[in-house]
This record gives C-alpha cells, structure tokens and sequence, in this order.
C-alpha cells in the first residue's frame, strides 16, 4: 500500500522533471476549466466564420459606405455629361437669356470647322510623338530596373516617380528654356552637331508637337515604367531559367519570353496613353501662353480647341458638340482596346 500524499508525488515528479531537464514544470490545477473532463474547448475563428458573421451585418452599411462616391460621380461625372449633352443641340450664350434650339446644326458645323481638323491633327501627332516614344523607354527602364543586381533599385523606382508629381507650369518653364530658338540648349547641341539652322519649337508645327511631346514624355515615362515593372516581375522566373538553359541570349530572352508576356499590358499603356493624349491641355497651353495654340494654331489641341470656344468665344452649345465628338472617339479607341484584348486572350488560350 502506498502511503505517499498527492503533494508529495507532485513535488517528487517536479524534482524529478528539473532534474531532467534543467526547468521545472507545474502540474496542471485541478481548479482550471480546461482542466477539468467535459469542459468545452474555445475553437479558432476561421475565414468561414468571418465571413458569415459579415453577411450578419446589416446590408445598409454597404449602401452607406458606397453612398459617397455615388453621389461625387453623379455630381461631378454624370450631370455634366447630361447637361453638355443638353446644350449640345441649343445655340448657347451664357450671357444670353434665350436659348435658342438648332438642332444638329452645332454637329454640323463642327464637321465643316477647318480649325476643328486641325485641332484633331495635332492632338494625334503630338500623341504619336509622345506614346510610342514613352513606351519603348519605359519598357527599357523597365527591364533595367528589374535586374537583381541593381544597387538602389529600391531609390531608381522611387526617383522615377519625381517628373509626373512636378508642377506642370515648373515643366513648362524648364522645357520652355531647353527649346528656346536662339538660346536654347536644343538649338546649341544642334549647332555643335553641324545643323546651321536654328530651330523655332514654338512657332512651327511639327517642331512644336514634338517639344510638347518631350514634355509629356518627360513626365510619364518613369510612371509608365513601374507599370511594365510590375509586369515583368509577375512573369515566372522559370521561363527565363528555361531560356538560359536554350543558350538563349539577353536578347533573345527578352524578345521571345519577356515581350511575349507583356502584351496584355503594352495594350492597356497604349489605350490609357491615346485617351490621355487626346485630353492634352497644360503643356501647349503653358508652353504657348494662349488658348488659340500659337499664331497659327500650330499646336492647337482639342481640349484647347474646346475651351476657347466655351470661354473665350461664350459658345457652350458649340463647345459642348466637341466634347461629345471627343467623348465618341474615346469609345472608338475603347472598342478597339477591347477587341485587341479578346483577340489576344482568345491567341493565348489556342
């Protein structure tokens, strides 16, 4: 018979586990809950709990939360566009007090406006020279960003960053400096390469539309970068291992792997680039210091085109016909951006 207490059996198993392993380990109380048989165990929440306990939640806090964008989008999205749609048919004067109704006669008249075509060339050539620049530069500084052995990749992505937050105006003076005919730096690098003749970005067309373009380039090819940076670095890293593998060069590798995998994207930077070329308004207007786009109208653009002859000339009926032809070519480039990317998804699931 053994006539040792429980305490002493609890002591001695103490003693016997410090001997063992150096600490000291207290028996389980007899008082805890979860101690005690039968008692019930706290289970983890799950995601499935969480979830539930979401849909537990009163519906009307979704519409609460959601209500203030509705209500900035009808405001400040929706009303101008069904109001300029309204006007659009009337013979608008705001210093007027009758309106009268013309019908489709503003639409008319744009369609035979010589300053309107011209307007809408140099709003495509400045895009031109703008985009398709932009992006075979940013596609570059992508790929050079994206080498692991760059020091201070983490400082070159930020840095690039630094041109598309810079005052537009600040821009404006700058290039306005580096384009200057008699003393610009263009025209002095010009000169040590052998070109005699001086150069007016201001004052001729094609010559302006790629002075404004530099500006524009300037300003968003670092940001168009970190976009194809993303892109790069979402691309498996085991179809580069299997390019090396080839004897592919660093070439090859990114015209046959990297391009490849960067359609989806190099579509969605062209379609975002034509629809914000098409809204070009600060740089020409800075950079010419007039609403008319120069002497000549050289680099008038659409959006200056629009707001010359809604604030200038007080025609909102026929400024608000050009908004809605801007907003028609949109949605062409936009059906064009869609059936690109369906016919690319429907190439890369064959």
């Amino acid at each position: 018979m053994n006539n040792t207490s429980p305490v002493a059996d609890a002591s001695q198993a103490s003693g016997n586990s410090n001997g063992r392993g150096g600490r000291r380990t207290a028996a389980p109380s007899p008082w805890r809950a979860d101690a005690q048989p039968g008692a019930p165990r706290k289970r983890k929440k799950t995601s499935r709990d969480e979830a539930g306990s979401i849909r537990a939640l009163n519906p009307g806090w979704g519409y609460i939360f959601t209500a203030p964008f509705f209500i900035m989008f009808l405001i400040f999205g929706l009303a101008p566009v069904v109001y300029s749609t309204y006007i659009a048919f009337f013979n608008w004067d705001p210093l007027e007090l009758e309106h009268p109704f013309v019908g489709f006669d503003n639409f008319a008249l744009l369609l035979d406006d010589g300053q309107f075509w011209m307007a809408v060339g140099n709003t495509f050539s400045i895009w031109f020279f703008s985009t398709i620049p932009a992006m075979i530069m940013s596609i570059g500084l992508a790929a050079i960003l994206r080498n692991p052995n760059l020091r201070g990749a983490t400082f070159w992505r930020t840095i690039l960053l630094v041109p598309n937050i810079t005052s537009v105006l600040a821009i404006a003076i700058i290039f306005g400096q580096l384009f200057g005919r008699d003393f610009g730096l263009i025209n002095l690098m010009l000169d040590i390469f052998g070109f005699d003749r001086h150069i007016d970005w201001i004052t001729e067309q094609i010559p302006s539309h790629i002075a404004i373009a530099t500006m524009i380039t300037w300003r968003w090819v670092g940001y168009n970068a970190l976009i194809f940076l993303a892109a790069m670095l979402a691309i498996p890293n085991e179809l580069y291992e299997s390019a090396s593998l080839d004897g592919a060069s660093k070439w090859q590798t990114f015209r046959y792997v990297t391009l490849p995998q960067l359609r989806n994207t190099i579509t969605f930077v062209l379609i975002v680039g034509t629809i914000g070329g098409l809204q070009v308004f600060a740089e020409p207007l800075t950079l010419g210091g007039n609403f008319n786009g120069g002497d000549s109208r050289q680099f008038s653009t659409l959006t200056l085109f629009l707001y010359e002859q809604a604030f200038v000339n007080n025609k909102w009926g026929y400024a608000a016909a050009v908004g809605i032809m801007i907003t028609l070519i949109v949605l062409v480039i936009s059906a064009i951006n869609f059936w690109l990317t369906r016919r690319i998804a429907s190439e890369d699931t064959k």
